[in-house]
C-alpha cells in the first residue's frame, strides 16, 4: 500500500521546535513534506499577502540526528500550504497538519491565527486538515523557546492525524482544531467542543507619545471562564483537557434566512 502523503506547516516558521516535534510524530504515519514560512508568521490568519515573494528554498536540517529536506517559503502560512500542494508535493496530500503552535488558539480569536488559517486554506483546497496548538504563556508566543515541552502535543498530533486519515468526517466538518493544555499527558482526556463566543486575547492600545512612533497593538490573555461547558475555553482552562473543535469553512450565520429576510424587509 502506498504511504500516506502528509503536508506539514507551521506559522512560527521553518525552524520552530513545535514544527519539528510534529514532524517526528507524523513520520510513523506516512511521508511528511515540510513546507513552512521562512520567517515567523504568527497572527497572519488565512492571509495571502501580495507582497510575498513566493521563493521556495529547499534546505537540509538535522533534527535529533536525522536529516530532513524541507522547504522554506517566502510567504504566509496559507501561502506555504498552497505552494506545498500546487508545486512541491508529488500529489495532493492525504492530510495537512498545521502546528504545533506556541500558544493555544481559542474562541472567536481563531481567525487571527496563522495556524488555523493554514489549515483552513488546506481545507478549502479539499484536503483533510488539522490545526494543532499547545497552551503556553504569552511570553513564549512568537518564540523558539526551548523551555516548552512539545512531547504530549506531539502525541495528540499523531493521534488525531491517524483518526483523520482513517475516518471520514461528517458533512460541514472541514477541519479539526486541537488545543492541548500545558500540563497534559498522553493519558489526558479529550472532548469535542464548540468555539467560545468571546475575545480570548484582548487587544491593548500601544503606549506612545506620537502616532508617528512605530508601535503595534498588543494583547493580553483574558478569557472569560464563566462560559459554555461545551466550549473550547472551558475544556482547556477549566477542565484541563484537550479541546477538539470541528470547524466549518461556511461562515454563514445559523439564523433562519427567511426570518432575517423578513426582518430586513419589514
Amino acid at each position: 500500500m502506498e504511504k500516506y502523503q502528509i503536508l506539514l506547516t507551521n506559522d512560527d516558521g521553518i525552524r520552530s521546535p513545535g514544527l519539528w516535534a510534529a514532524a517526528e510524530a507524523l513520520a510513523d504515519l506516512g511521508y511528511v513534506t515540510v513546507a513552512a514560512p521562512r520567517e515567523q508568521s504568527s497572527g497572519m490568519g488565512r492571509s495571502l499577502p501580495s507582497a510575498s515573494d513566493g521563493v521556495i528554498r529547499p534546505e537540509v536540517l538535522t533534527v535529533r540526528g536525522k536529516q530532513w529536506t524541507v522547504y522554506s517559503v517566502g510567504g504566509s502560512p496559507a501561502q506555504a500550504v498552497l505552494h506545498g500542494i500546487l508545486e512541491i508535493m508529488p500529489r495532493k496530500p492525504d492530510l495537512v497538519v498545521s502546528g504545533i503552535n506556541y500558544g493555544e488558539n481559542m474562541a472567536t480569536s481563531i481567525t487571527i491565527s496563522g495556524t488555523v488559517g493554514a489549515a483552513m486554506e488546506a481545507a478549502a483546497m479539499g484536503a483533510r486538515s488539522l490545526a494543532m496548538s499547545l497552551e503556553t504563556g504569552v511570553e513564549h508566543h512568537n518564540s523558539y523557546s526551548r523551555e516548552i515541552d512539545f512531547s504530549t502535543a506531539a502525541h495528540f498530533t499523531a493521534f488525531f492525524a491517524h483518526l483523520l486519515l482513517e475516518k471520514s468526517m461528517p458533512p460541514d466538518v472541514d477541519l479539526l482544531k486541537v488545543d492541548v493544555p500545558s500540563d497534559a499527558t498522553p493519558q489526558t482526556a479529550w472532548q469535542v467542543t464548540r468555539l467560545a463566543r468571546q475575545y480570548y486575547f484582548v487587544p491593548i492600545a500601544p503606549v506612545r507619545s506620537s502616532w508617528e512612533e512605530p508601535k503595534r497593538v498588543g494583547y493580553r490573555m483574558e478569557p472569560n471562564l464563566d462560559c459554555e461547558p461545551d466550549s473550547d475555553v472551558y475544556a482547556l482552562r477549566v477542565k484541563r483537557i484537550v479541546s477538539v473543535t470541528p470547524l466549518s469553512l461556511d461562515l454563514t450565520s445559523r439564523v433562519r434566512l427567511d426570518d432575517l429576510s423578513a426582518l430586513l424587509r419589514a
